[in-house]
């Protein structure tokens, strides 16, 4: 039996692998699923073995599971494809008989009501059907979704959104992957589905305040209507689809759907959530 993480060489994945190692998993019960080996080298030369797929060849996915492993299924990168690719990973983990499917949703599932949502729908559905034991594990936001792109915002002086008043109970990458850690490592969370976000809720004001006291530059919010948000995205190069679908996320943000602080990262985790204001001093430094 290994614990078995996809997408390990992601920015999720890579901190799930760190997070195992760090509570004791012996390397040789880690396997991580990845399409580049070059790519994984690092992991390899940890001890930690490397199964080669992708989730649009299904037939190299066959390999990937065996019996009895607990798997993280990382949600794929590619909108508009995932539901086919992640069909080809459940299937597979069915054929295999793993132990346990984690896998990584959106925070609302099926009240989610935005379009990023609609594959992580399907995809929890298909687990469903599978029959297999699985847990879901929904994340909200992350941290980094905004800190990681604060150049534009000190150049320009202001955070620019279409969210309105609307909150977001953002949580910082390494937490979401420590949730994943204790799902896969701890026992009880098979058929648990986690409502995954930050302990406390922030607005756009109040995130524009924290970069500026951060930053001790001026920095204001600015509110701006859907299509005038979605030309600004495109200005800045971000392909329109991309654009059409960050804009109606900011939609679904007015509407509180990312707002849920239910306190069960936390929980799993262990210690509080890392707050914005830490994350917003992180990337200023760099």
């Amino acid at each position: 039996m290994s614990i078995v993480v996809t997408g390990a060489t992601g920015n999720l994945g890579r901190l799930v692998i760190e997070g195992l190692l760090a509570a004791r998993v012996p390397a040789g019960e880690i396997a991580a699923v990845v399409r580049d080996k070059e790519r994984a080298a690092d992991l390899a030369e940890r001890g930690i073995a490397l199964r080669m797929a992708d989730y649009s060849a299904p037939e190299t996915l066959r390999g990937a599971f065996a019996a009895g492993d607990r798997v993280l299924m990382i949600s794929g990168s590619e909108v508009g494809r995932r539901v086919p690719q992640h069909r080809a990973v459940v299937d597979a983990a069915r054929e295999a008989g793993v132990a346990l499917l984690a896998y990584t949703g959106i925070l609302g599932g099926p009240d989610a009501d935005f379009e990023l949502a609609a594959e992580h729908k399907v995809t929890e559905q298909l687990i469903l059907d599978s029959g297999l034991p699985y847990t879901f594990l929904r994340n909200g936001w992350y941290h980094e979704n905004y800190t990681e792109h604060l150049a534009p915002v000190l150049e320009h002086g202001a955070v620019i959104a279409s969210a309105g008043e609307g909150r977001v109970a953002s949580a910082s990458r390494a937490d979401y992957a420590a949730a994943a850690v204790a799902v896969l490592t701890g026992e009880g969370h098979e058929g648990k589905v986690y409502e995954l976000s930050g302990d406390v809720a922030w607005s756009f004001a109040e995130y524009a305040a924290e970069v500026a006291a951060r930053s001790g530059k001026d920095i204001s919010y600015v509110n701006v209507p859907s299509e005038q948000h979605l030309a600004v995205l495109t200005g800045a190069g971000v392909p329109e689809p991309m654009a059409a679908l960050l804009v109606d996320v900011d939609a679904g943000i007015g509407r509180g759907r990312l707002a849920g602080t239910s306190g069960e990262l936390a929980r799993l985790i262990g210690r509080p959530t890392t707050a914005i204001g830490e994350a917003v001093a992180a990337a200023l430094r760099g």
